[in-house]
C-alpha cells in the first residue's frame, strides 16, 4: 500500500492502525449462545386438529388400518404366555407354527428337515384374545423384526441348551423337543423327534436372528456347524399360518417335564 506524504506522518500511521485494527476485530467477532431455553408442550386433546393434515393422511390410514383388521383365523380360547410354568399354550402355538412354516421352506430350498424349534418367551409381546384373529394380532404379538433362521447345533449343544433352559425356569416356546429334568431341576434325558439327543449328531434348529446374536444370553448358538437365513420375517411367517389354518389348535404338549 503506498501512503502519500501527507499523511505519512506518525499521528496519521497511528490512526491508520486503530482504523484496520477495528476493521480486524470485527471481521472475527463471532455469535455466541449465552443462554438456552425450552418449554414441554404436551400433546393432549387441548390442541385442535389440524384438518389439511388429518385429511391428507386419512385415506392411508384407512388402507392400513383395513388391512391390519382383516381377519385370519380364529382362536377358540385366549393365548397367554403368563398362564404356564414350563410350556404355555402360545409358546406352543407359536413355536409349532414357526417349525412348520420353516421345514417346508427348508425343505424345498435345501432339501433337508428342521429337527425342533426354540424361541424366546419374553419374545411374545400380547396375549392372543378368544375371538377373530386378525394381521393386527401378529403385529401385537411380534412387533419386532427378527428373521427366521436355521441353525445346526451339535448334540453336545443341545445338552447346553436344554441345561440353560432348566436354569431359566422360563416357557421358551419349543416343538419338536423334549427336555425331562429331575427332582433337582438337572437334565437327565433330551429327546428330538422321539428319539434320544446323540451328543455327536448334527441337529437343525429354526429359531430367529436375535438369539443367534446371544440375546437372553442363548450364547449357545455362538458355537453352532452352520447358519441358513431363511429370509423370513418372522411376523410375516405368523401372518402366513394364521391364513392357513381356520381356527388356532390349543396344543397343550409338555416339552419340558420335571420328575
Amino acid at each position: 500500500m503506498i501512503i502519500s506524504k501527507k499523511y505519512n506522518t506518525p499521528a496519521w500511521r497511528f490512526v491508520l492502525f486503530l482504523t484496520m485494527l477495528q476493521f480486524t476485530a470485527c471481521g472475527t467477532t463471532g455469535l455466541h449462545n449465552t443462554k438456552v431455553e425450552a418449554k414441554k408442550i404436551a400433546i393432549t386433546d387441548v390442541l385442535p386438529e389440524t384438518t389439511a393434515i388429518e385429511s391428507y393422511i386419512a385415506p392411508y390410514r384407512n388402507i392400513i388400518n383395513r388391512e391390519l383388521d382383516s381377519v385370519l383365523a380364529y382362536a377358540p380360547e385366549t393365548f397367554d404366555k403368563s398362564k404356564g410354568k414350563w410350556n404355555t399354550t402360545i409358546g406352543n402355538l407359536l413355536a409349532n407354527a414357526t417349525f412348520t412354516k420353516a421345514d417346508t421352506l427348508f425343505y424345498i430350498r435345501k432339501h433337508l428337515h428342521i429337527d425342533f424349534c426354540l424361541l424366546n418367551h419374553g419374545g411374545i409381546r400380547s396375549v392372543i384374545a378368544k375371538g377373530p384373529v386378525t394381521t393386527r394380532t401378529a403385529f401385537e404379538v411380534m412387533p419386532f423384526e427378527n428373521s427366521v433362521k436355521i441353525v445346526a447345533l451339535k448334540g453336545s449343544l443341545i445338552y447346553e441348551m436344554a441345561d440353560y433352559i432348566a436354569r431359566e425356569g422360563r416357557a421358551h416356546p419349543l416343538a419338536g423337543i423334549t427336555i425331562i429334568l429331575n427332582p433337582d431341576k438337572q437334565v437327565k434325558e433330551i429327546y428330538i423327534k422321539d428319539k434320544p439327543v446323540d451328543k455327536d449328531h448334527i441337529y437343525n434348529v429354526a429359531t430367529i436372528d436375535y438369539l443367534i446374536s446371544g440375546g437372553d444370553n442363548m450364547f449357545f448358538f455362538a458355537e453352532n456347524e452352520g447358519i441358513y437365513d431363511l429370509d423370513y420375517k418372522l411376523r410375516d411367517l405368523y401372518i402366513d399360518y394364521f391364513k392357513d389354518i381356520d381356527t388356532l389348535p390349543v396344543i397343550t404338549t409338555q416339552h419340558i417335564i420335571t420328575e
